[in-house]
């Protein structure tokens, strides 16, 4: 099937119009007419090359929400006009089934996926672009936060108050975790609080964050920029984990052991997460009406955009109304 799209050629040249086949659907393959696409910083770090491996032409976009077009015969747990999302496997810039031909991503008008990578939307509808971010931002932020214990009666901070950090309080916080966000600008403060931080920390003052020593459960830590991890893990627990989400383009500084050794404490990573806790965290997200905090975009404006992302000037996530994929030049 023909399908509409926005490709970069290359990793120097803007977004422009591109063609791609999607596959017939087959027996448990579910076709999605795709309505939102969120804009996440590694459709930037691929499509400009900034990671290795870029497969071009570059078709981005793995924060996905649609309508069921069409399922095929044995496909049991969706029906035509459900809402859904298409989770992350590969969604782009991979291979069909791990060889073969280029994946192509959610900068286009439609996808067929296999059921078992399809998860149902329960939030409203008119809530449907700010749940495209969950599928990124939701997902990495909630699956640390489940891991390590966030809940009652634990001492939750959250690192950078960006586009992961800002649904890291909004989860930490709805999981009834006592929750404590930081940020280096003293400007962000009102920001954080109404985000649902029950404090927030000035990284860069020190009496503030010695304040802290030794008191947090766990920590998560958002930010993609290198920084020094020492003054974060000095304020762990003993038996306290701070958990890495943010992949910087260098590496962070090497942490002191000793600020580990001594207190027992855990320095570990995660990435997104599962189809399972995925469904478990959209469903979370609908009870409570959990959504990001976005700014739609339209398909031509996605050059500009990456722009501002790379001074990061968005709160807190960008989102494309699919809709104007029709008249994008």
């Amino acid at each position: 099937m023909r399908t509409k799209a926005y490709a970069a050629q290359a990793a120097t040249t803007p977004f422009a119009p591109f063609e791609i086949d999607r596959r017939a659907p087959g027996q448990s393959d579910v076709a999605i007419d795709i309505l939102f696409c969120g804009v996440c910083h590694s459709d930037l770090h691929t499509a400009r090359g900034e990671w290795p491996g870029t497969r071009y032409p570059c078709v981005p976009g793995h924060e996905i929400v649609g309508r069921v077009a069409a399922v095929g015969g044995d496909v049991t747990k969706f029906r035509v006009g459900q809402y859904c999302e298409h989770g992350f496997v590969a969604t782009y810039n991979g291979a069909t089934t791990g060889v073969g031909e280029n994946t192509y991503g959610g900068y286009s008008a439609h996808i067929v996926v296999d059921e078992r990578f399809v998860l149902k939307v329960s939030h409203a509808e008119t809530d449907l672009a700010a749940v495209a971010p969950l599928l990124c931002a939701g997902i990495t932020t909630w699956s640390p936060l489940r891991k390590w214990g966030a809940g009652p009666g634990k001492k939750v901070g959250v690192v950078g108050i960006g586009g992961l950090g800002h649904m890291g309080v909004k989860l930490s916080h709805a999981l009834g975790a006592h929750t404590a966000a930081f940020t280096t600008s003293p400007g962000k403060v009102a920001a954080a609080r109404a985000l649902g931080a029950d404090e927030v920390i000035v990284s860069k003052n020190p009496d503030e964050m010695a304040a802290h020593a030794n008191s947090f459960d766990f920590i998560l830590n958002t930010v993609a920029a290198p920084h020094d991890l020492d003054p974060f893990i000095a304020l762990l627990k003993r038996d306290g984990t701070m958990t890495v989400v943010g992949v910087p383009a260098t590496p962070h500084p090497s942490p002191n052991v000793a600020g580990l050794i001594f207190g027992r404490r855990s320095l570990a990573g995660s990435l997104i997460g599962g189809i399972a806790e995925t469904q478990e965290m959209l469903d979370f997200c609908a009870e409570r009406g959990l959504v990001a905090d976005v700014e739609m975009i339209a398909m031509r404006e996605i050059d500009r955009a990456y722009g501002r992302m790379l001074k990061s000037d968005v709160k807190y996530r960008f989102v494309i109304d699919m809709a104007t994929l029709q008249n994008a030049a």
